[in-house]
């Protein structure tokens, strides 16, 4: 009998990704989850597949989701405009209400997608089990309201809805010593929480391809950095916009444990899969400057 190029094809990608699901077996990754794949139907429920093969495969997933888009649009709903300062949510009293609403029907409703696929999962925020910690934060001392800035994660729960099998998915609102509740950047939060559980990787979905030498040009795509490289990068001001606290937040996961960070475009289907999966991947990981590069044999000789 003879098999087709097709049925060849798929057994090759299953073998390719053997080591990788060996490798990470029961090893925690935490995705970052926002932007054009929390707004887009088909995308969402690609990126909840995903993270759902990967809890079937033996990795232990948390997901921690944004929802800033979804914010903004209750916000003009409600009559007010939304502000930013620094590219920080001014959040007022209403405002932190709506965003309290609004992330926290977010999280059922990708609870609803990962248990129709058979996967046990539970939505939580920061102020449950005292999940997250914050003081106030100020952009450039100016005051912007309620939002956080993290001193201390408590893991406890986390740790438990995984012993329990559940796949826990974390909205970023947070409590300060006087239990006011707070709005907290959702990438700082991913890599606080990455960080506080010793993830094997931290993975940001986003709207751009990952990190570029230069950002005119996508042929400069770099598969991965070193922290120094990356440093050398901030360093340059090639780096810009959303991309700079991005780098920054990986740079501070990788130095204090996590022991990979990926930036993949959540606008690519499976995007996850093909950069933990295969050889190539498809984003830009960012590793410690001991850590030996996957992707360019040249440099590990």
């Amino acid at each position: 009998m003879r098999i087709s190029e097709e049925v060849l094809h798929k057994a090759n990608v299953l073998i390719e990704a053997l080591p990788y699901i060996q490798r990470f077996n029961r090893k925690i990754i935490v995705v970052k989850y926002g932007g054009s794949a929390m707004i887009d139907e088909e995308l969402k429920k690609n990126v909840i597949k995903d993270v759902t093969l990967l809890k079937l495969v033996g990795f232990k997933p948390i997901i921690v989701h944004g929802g800033g888009k979804e914010i903004s649009k209750w916000v003009e709903r409600s009559g007010m405009e939304p502000r930013f300062v620094n590219g920080l949510r001014v959040t007022d009293v209403e405002t932190m209400k709506i965003a309290e609403m609004v992330l926290g029907r977010v999280g059922k409703e990708l609870v609803t997608l990962v248990q129709s696929l058979g996967v046990k999962a539970i939505s939580i925020s920061g102020k449950d089990g005292e999940l997250l910690e914050v003081t106030k934060k100020y952009s450039d001392g100016e005051d912007i309201g309620f939002v956080g800035e993290i001193t201390n994660v408590n893991p406890k729960i986390l740790y438990d809805l995984l012993e329990k099998d559940y796949l826990p998915i974390v909205c970023p609102i947070g409590l300060d010593e006087n239990f006011q509740t707070y709005n907290i950047n959702a990438d700082d939060a991913a890599c606080a929480i990455a960080t506080a559980v010793h993830a094997e990787k931290l993975a940001f979905l986003t709207d751009i391809e990952g990190v570029y030498r230069d950002r005119e040009d996508p042929s400069t795509l770099i598969s991965e950095l070193h922290v120094k490289e990356a440093r050398e990068l901030l360093a340059g001001g090639t780096i810009g916009g959303g991309m700079l606290p991005k780098l920054n937040n990986c740079i501070d996961a990788i130095e204090n444990g996590v022991s990979r960070v990926h930036i993949l475009d959540g606008r690519i289907l499976h995007c996850l899969l093909l950069e933990i999966f295969t050889n190539k991947g498809i984003g830009t990981a960012i590793l410690a400057d001991d850590n030996v590069k996957f992707y360019n044999p040249e440099e590990n000789k």
